[in-house]
């Protein structure tokens, strides 16, 4: 039978030993306990219980015997005599002398241990959980085979025949792929029997176009404008016309929903119409259900960034130049104000309690005629506003846009599936009136609802108190800024988005939170009672402080941390700046030693031969999920993903005689098999191949992780990229946050546009990771710092650190039990004046346990959580106060030991981790050198590939020098070179100056068969 979606490699390596046996996979399959040691110890020779364990290892490594039980890499025999106290481990050799005695050992092994062959009721239980899996996750066929093979090793089955496994996933696939169409299809003619029919004509292209009507649905957005906007909705509009989203899909599991989605929007209207009945029904309505979802995020980030960019910004700056305009005019007004008050101040004071009203004016005449102070009293009023200020003229300014938004004002309120907690709900109702308004001039005062009108907003709507009209274009206006925050903070939500949904629609809730409570929080730790748990965190801040009062009295006075005073009479706390570390000759030495060894090399082979070593290219899965149907599809991953990490284009990567490097090829290749998720389970796969490298381990264990932003301009229209022009000059852009372990790996990252608090950001990298270990501390710069981030990575199980630069500014805490005296810190009891309400935490426990358990298991973005928490004015909200509250715990945790003049560690690794994130930040830029470093993708799923790709070239390239660093290193030692580990710790795999990243790139050369010759920059070279 065909094993065409395996890969030669793959067929070729099944049941079989591919290289050595890590030193984790030694200790966990080939380590023999007491029983173990007990059945081999009644074998007669060292040969034979040599030979015996050896089977006994491989069985439980590969789940098969071998034909011949010595064909493994000669580190399992090492392993194994060491283990038996065998001296000399080629004594095995002689266990195959007698073949009788293997197969004995062989059905003893079988017997003994309990292992079964692949029939009957153990058959069609395999084909039961490859049926469920594929029923529930969507997997490849690839995907699909590895979990068989390891259900099969867990359940203690002998591997059958590679095609005896090929056609036991492939039939129980197949079965569940139909299962699937059927559902969804039959779910669809139900709601409408036409419906199927509609949906196919969305595959027809019409007479005078270029693209079928499906991909003229699938164009989002690109410029901001009012007309855009109208456009946008009206593509909301046409896809819920359609009346696919309200097809009942509860059947069907998500994860498969969105694979049968992914395809259908990236496929073309030809090979959508080619798919037979019922897998083309299925695939269109999972992909219109998606695509509705996508066109109202699409509007809605539209929306949002109109009113900042159109509306809020230019009202803004225009605001300002008016009143700097009108500064001449206030100031003479002013001088005439300021002298007649003064010489009115003199009158009254010589007047005592009688005054002379005409006395009066006649002293002030002598300043200015009277005319004259009138008019230079309505001026100072007119050009300062009371109440509103600065605010009421901007919003003055904001109600002459009324011509930006009118184009969607019906729309806006028609299309949009719109829903609202009870606060944003009189706002829904003020925006479904708006459109009514437009062909209106007056709009009387009972017309609208007052309450919706901040006071900013008065003047600019109400003109004067008596007024009985308002101003329509003001009103109008108003009430899309209302809406533009009700959506920030999720007052008022899309009922059918992904990003603009209601977060607490996401929260775990009813049977849910009852299945997911006990799992979820005990692995949070968040089991036991909050007193218990508030009683333990209490206890560490107390020994915290106390640890450090003692330790700024035994430093005395060379003391780095300082109690100072402020002109106020409050005491701060501040630390002096860190000294740099000591560079040693040694480490100079050490370093320039290990570059020059590094061997030259040009990027793409660098992508070869990290491949030949984790088989990362093979995780480029079809978008359909079927298996490869082409030679050589590693290489064509390989250039494409050169291409777009480069920001070079397709071009360079080109070579029309190689069937792989086509430029057909290469576009199939590109819209296929590489995305967001193929690029996360290639990146897991060089993230697990980095921390295997011995020299890693000097580096960090990987549980200390760091999260920020690499800014990129993005020159062409696009609404998902946003205006700053400290990184952007006059353009806009994007950030990519992107998040970074100790070992070096890049570990996950998120894109969003422009350069958003990045607090808001931060939990949302650290929930989505790519792979490795969970970190336990979390390394950011200032801005990802607040109160209630700090409680919710606390909650979440991690340490979080930033670097704060304004250390002396911040407010630390300290925490009594009820019942208990307060601590004392001696002369820190001024700096720790500050009390967390822990009754406020224990009130809210219940909630913010909630949250945690829904962040962990995914059903919520942190991002939506942290809107959700804050007011309008930035302030949290009562839950979202009870989380800072329990954040403060952390923060003053994290700040009493950043300045623990003892102990630098703490502060120092923070600042280490950072650095190694710069340092790859600059090691992405010279990757990413095409077309001045700018992002030209004009839509967020081509963005975030893009990044993508380059995070991933970016971690192949680390993973290679680090291999190559820690080859030379070894070499070095064999030298006979004494080498610090201090020294070693401190190398680094971020350089790239010998690496080639220009010109045309080749990749016909073969990877080489192990590691290259190093360099050696005194005699040529070094053989490994």
């Amino acid at each position: 039978m065909s094993v065409e979606f395996l890969s030669e490699e793959q067929a070729g390596g099944f049941g079989r030993f591919l290289g050595e046996p890590s030193r984790a996979d030694l200790e966990r399959f080939f380590y023999l306990d007491d029983a173990d040691l007990e059945l081999i110890a009644k074998r007669r020779g060292d040969h034979n219980r040599l030979g015996f364990a050896v089977q006994l290892g491989t069985l439980r490594f590969l789940g098969v015997l071998l034909a011949d039980p010595l064909d493994v890499p000669w580190g399992v025999v090492d392993y194994l005599s060491a283990r038996l106290g065998i001296a000399d481990p080629s004594i095995v050799k002689k266990y195959m002398q007698r073949r009788p005695t293997v197969h004995e050992h062989a059905r003893e092994i079988r017997a003994v241990y309990g292992y079964r062959d692949l029939v009957g009721p153990v058959l069609e239980d395999l084909s039961a959980y490859v049926y469920s899996r594929a029923w529930t996750h969507g997997e490849g066929p690839t995907v699909l085979f590895e979990l068989a093979t390891a259900w099969l090793r867990r359940e203690r089955v002998l591997l059958p025949g590679v095609t005896t496994l090929v056609r036991v996933v492939q039939s129980a696939r197949e079965a569940a792929q139909s299962g699937v169409y059927g559902v969804v299809a039959t779910a669809a003619s139900a709601v409408d029997p036409r419906l199927p029919v509609v949906l196919r004509g969305l595959l027809v292209t019409d007479q005078g176009d270029r693209a079928s009507r499906l991909e003229a649905l699938r164009a989002g957005p690109t410029r901001v404008s009012g007309p855009e906007l109208d456009k946008a909705l009206g593509r909301v509009a046409a896809v819920r016309a359609l009346g696919a989203g309200v097809v009942d899909l509860s059947a069907v599991p998500p994860a498969r929903v969105r694979a049968l989605a992914r395809y259908g929007i990236v496929a073309k209207a030809q090979s959508l119409r080619r798919l037979a009945e019922p897998r083309r029904t299925a695939t269109l309505v999972a992909t219109v259900t998606a695509l509705e979802a996508n066109a109202v995020d699409d509007a809605l980030d539209l929306f949002d960034l109109l009113m900042t960019t159109r509306v809020l910004g230019p009202s803004r700056r225009a605001a300002a130049a008016e009143q700097l305009a009108k500064l001449p005019e206030l100031a003479k007004a002013s001088r005439v104000l300021a002298r007649v008050g003064a010489r009115l101040l003199r009158v009254l004071e010589d007047s005592g309690d009688h005054v002379d009203v005409a006395a009066a004016w006649t002293a002030l005449e002598q300043i200015a005629a009277r005319d004259q102070i009138a008019e230079a009293v309505v001026t100072v009023g007119q050009l300062v506003p009371e109440g509103s200020g600065t605010e009421g003229a901007m919003r003055e300014q904001m109600a002459r846009r009324f011509r930006t938004v009118a184009p969607f004002l019906r729309l806006l309120a028609t299309t949009i599936p719109w829903g609202a907690t009870v606060a944003g709900q009189p706002l829904l109702e003020a925006l479904a009136g708006l459109d009514a308004l437009r062909g209106r001039r007056k709009v009387r005062r009972e017309e609208i609802d007052e309450a919706l009108i901040p006071p900013a907003w008065h003047s600019a709507v109400f003109g004067r108190v008596d007024e009985v009209e308002v101003d329509r274009d003001a009103w109008v206006v108003c009430v899309l800024e209302q809406l533009r925050l009700h959506l920030r903070r999720r007052d008022v939500f899309a009922t059918v988005s992904t990003r603009w949904a209601d977060p607490r629609a996401q929260l775990l809730d009813g049977p849910a939170w009852d299945a997911a409570r006990g799992p979820a929080l005990r692995s949070l730790s968040l089991d036991v009672p909050v007193s218990e748990h508030l009683a333990g965190k209490v206890e560490l801040l107390d020994v915290a402080w106390r640890g450090l009062a003692d330790a700024i009295v035994g430093a005395g006075p060379d003391s780095s941390v300082r109690l100072t005073e402020t002109e106020g009479g409050k005491v701060k706390l501040s630390a002096a700046p860190l000294d740099a570390l000591d560079v040693p000759e040694s480490l100079t030495v050490l370093r320039a030693r290990v570059a020059g060894m590094l061997p030259r090399v040009d990027l793409p082979e660098i992508l070869l031969e990290v491949h030949a070593w984790t088989g990362f290219l093979h995780a480029y899965t079809h978008v359909s999920g079927a298996g490869p149907r082409m030679s050589d599809l590693p290489v064509s991953v390989a250039a494409v993903l050169i291409a777009e990490a480069c920001n070079v284009g397709l071009t360079p990567v080109l070579a029309e005689g190689h069937p792989a490097l086509t430029r057909d090829r290469l576009g199939h290749v590109d819209a296929n098999y590489v995305r967001s998720e193929t690029h996360a389970a290639a990146n897991a796969l060089l993230i697990d191949a980095q921390s295997d490298v011995p020299i890693a381990a000097s580096w960090g264990g990987g549980l200390l992780a760091s999260v920020d932003g690499l800014r990129f301009v993005v020159p062409v229209r696009t609404i998902n990229a946003a205006p700053n022009p400290k990184y952007f000059g006059r353009g806009r852009g994007l950030t990519w946050f992107n998040a970074v372990n100790d070992q070096v790996a890049g570990i996950g990252g998120v894109v969003v546009p422009g350069t958003v608090r990045d607090s808001l950001y931060v939990l949302d990298t650290m929930l989505n990771l790519d792979g490795g270990p969970k970190p336990e501390m979390v390394a950011s710069d200032t801005a990802s710092y607040s109160d209630m981030v700090f409680g919710i990575f606390t909650l979440l199980g991690y340490r979080f650190s930033p670097r704060i630069a304004d250390l002396a500014d911040q407010r630390l805490w300290r925490a009594t039990l009820p019942g208990q005296a307060p601590g004392d810190y001696g002369a820190l009891n001024d700096v720790a004046r500050h009390k967390i309400r822990l009754e406020k935490i224990t009130d809210h426990w219940d909630d913010m346990a909630r949250v945690a358990a829904s962040l962990v298991t995914g059903t919520v973005r942190a991002y939506d959580v942290l809107r959700m928490l804050t007011r309008d004015n930035g302030a949290p909200n009562p839950l979202g106060a009870a989380i800072a509250e329990y954040g403060r715990i952390a923060k003053t945790l994290h700040l009493l030991a950043v300045v623990d003049p003892t102990d630098e560690t703490y502060r120092r690794s923070i600042n280490t981790q950072l650095t190694v994130q710069e340092s790859r930040h600059r090691l992405a830029r010279a990757i990413f050198h095409g077309r001045r470093g700018q992002i030209y993708q004009r839509y967020r799923e081509g963005q975030e590939d893009q990044l993508g790709a380059l995070g991933l070239v970016l971690n192949a390239v680390v993973l290679w020098n680090t291999r190559y660093t820690d080859a030379a290193v070894t070499a070095l030692h064999k030298a006979g070179q004494e080498i610090s580990e201090v020294d070693v710790a401190r190398l680094s795999p971020l350089a790239d100056q010998h690496i080639n990243m220009l010109g045309r790139y080749a990749f016909t050369a073969p990877a080489p068969d192990g590691l290259r010759p190093l360099q050696d920059p005194a005699a040529g070279q070094i053989e490994l």
